[in-house]
C-alpha cells in the first residue's frame, strides 16, 4: 500500500501541492485526475522522491519512505513511468530492456516476460527506441519499469498522444497486472474513460488540493466531469 499523507511540496519557495492525502492499495488501480496545471505530475514526483516533501509523509506498506532517495524507493518496490514515453533513444529496444535487467536475478526471464506482456515489441527489438512510435515507446517504458518487479507502479499520463488501439492494449495489460493481487497502480490520467473504467478509487486534484474523491467505475464519470466542470 502506498500512502501520501497531508503532503505538501513544490518548487523552491512555490508550494504546488497543499496537503494532499491519497491511498493506493496493494492491488488495483487508483486514478488521480485534474486539469493541466493542477499539480498531478508534481504530486507523483514527490511520491517517487524527485521532489522533497516540505511536510507530510509518504508510506509504502507502512514504512516511512519520505526521506529516501529515488533509487532506494525503487529498491523497495516503487516504479515510475513519467510523461512523454521516455526511453534511451540511441539504444535499441532490446538494449533498453537489457539496461534495466542487467544485474537482476533471472534477467533474461524478466525480459521474456515483458515481451509476452507487450508482444508488439518483439519485431522492434533491433530498432532504436528513438525511431519507435509514441505508443511503442510507451509500451517499452512500462515494460522497463515492470522489469524491476515493483509492488507499486506509478503512471503519469500513459495514454497521452497515443492511438486508441494502443491505449486499449496498455489498459488491458495494466488492469490484468493489477488484478494479480501483488501490484498497486497509481494512475494520473486526463482520459476519464481509461482512468475510471477499471479504477477502484479516484481523486480529483485542482490547484494542488484534493477536491473530490470516490469509488471508480463507469458510473463515476458523470460525478468526475461535474467536479472538474467539463
Amino acid at each position: 500500500m502506498l500512502e501520501l499523507v497531508d503532503v505538501r511540496t513544490g518548487y523552491g519557495r512555490t508550494e504546488i501541492i497543499h496537503g494532499a492525502t491519497i491511498t493506493v492499495p496493494s492491488d488495483g488501480v487508483v486514478a488521480v485526475m485534474g486539469h493541466n496545471g493542477a499539480g498531478k505530475t508534481t504530486l507523483l514526483r514527490a511520491a517517487v522522491g524527485l521532489l522533497p516533501v516540505t511536510s507530510g509523509k509518504i508510506l509504502l506498506d507502512g514504512e516511512d519512505i519520505t526521506g529516501l532517495r529515488p533509487a532506494a524507493r525503487v529498491a523497495r518496490g516503487l516504479a515510475y513511468v513519467p510523461q512523454g514515453q521516455q526511453s534511451f533513444g540511441q539504444l535499441t529496444c532490446a538494449e533498453n530492456l537489457q539496461v534495466v535487467a542487467d544485474g537482476r536475478k533471472n534477467g533474461k526471464a524478466l525480459i521474456a516476460e515483458m515481451l509476452e506482456l507487450f508482444p508488439a515489441l518483439i519485431p522492434l527489438l533491433d530498432r532504436r527506441a528513438g525511431l519507435l512510435s509514441g505508443g511503442q515507446r510507451q509500451q517499452l517504458a512500462i515494460a522497463r519499469a515492470l522489469i524491476t518487479r515493483p509492488r507499486m507502479l506509478i503512471l503519469d499520463e500513459p495514454t497521452e498522444g497515443i492511438q486508441p488501439s494502443v491505449v486499449a492494449e496498455i489498459e488491458k495489460t495494466v488492469v490484468d497486472l493489477s488484478r494479480r493481487g501483488d501490484l498497486g497502480v497509481l494512475l494520473v490520467e486526463q482520459h476519464i474513460g481509461f482512468a475510471l473504467d477499471n479504477a477502484r478509487h479516484y481523486y480529483v486534484l485542482e490547484s494542488g488540493r484534493i477536491t473530490a474523491t470516490g469509488e471508480g467505475g463507469t458510473d463515476a464519470a458523470r460525478t468526475v466531469r461535474s467536479a472538474m466542470a467539463i
